[in-house]
């Protein structure tokens, strides 16, 4: 077994002698700025040829998941958190009670009719 140290070792492969250089140029990017209502710091970087108005004014916030906005003075401010609605609560927005009664009852008596009972029974 040979005492000196492997070249290959802690490297990645393609890497070559002098690390990174060789990969080609780096694009030409803009750092942009956001900020959430706690004040989070957050950096987003974009194309320099992207024109402004492709460029969001708010995103997620990576820290605290709330909007961050552009404007470190004027953050936007935190939306109305929306409970977890489960399906039926979905399906009671869009049924009135009596259309999901008629929906169940057909529900029903289809279930009822491959199973071979009666309506009724």
């Amino acid at each position: 077994m040979s005492s000196g140290n492997s070249a290959i070792r802690g490297s990645r492969v393609g890497a070559g002698p002098m690390g990174e250089q060789d990969r080609g140029t780096v694009a030409d990017r803009i750092a942009v700025s956001y900020w959430d209502a706690f004040g989070n710091h957050t950096v987003r970087y974009f194309a320099a040829e992207l024109p402004e108005s492709e460029i969001p004014d708010t995103i997620d916030s990576p820290t605290s998941g709330l909007p961050a906005g552009r404007d470190q003075n004027n953050p936007p401010s935190i939306s109305r958190l929306e409970p977890y609605k489960t399906h039926l609560a979905y399906v009671k927005e869009r049924r009135t009670e009596k259309e999901g009664t008629e929906l169940l009852n057909e529900a029903l008596a289809a279930l009822r009719a491959r199973r071979g009972q009666t309506a009724k029974g």
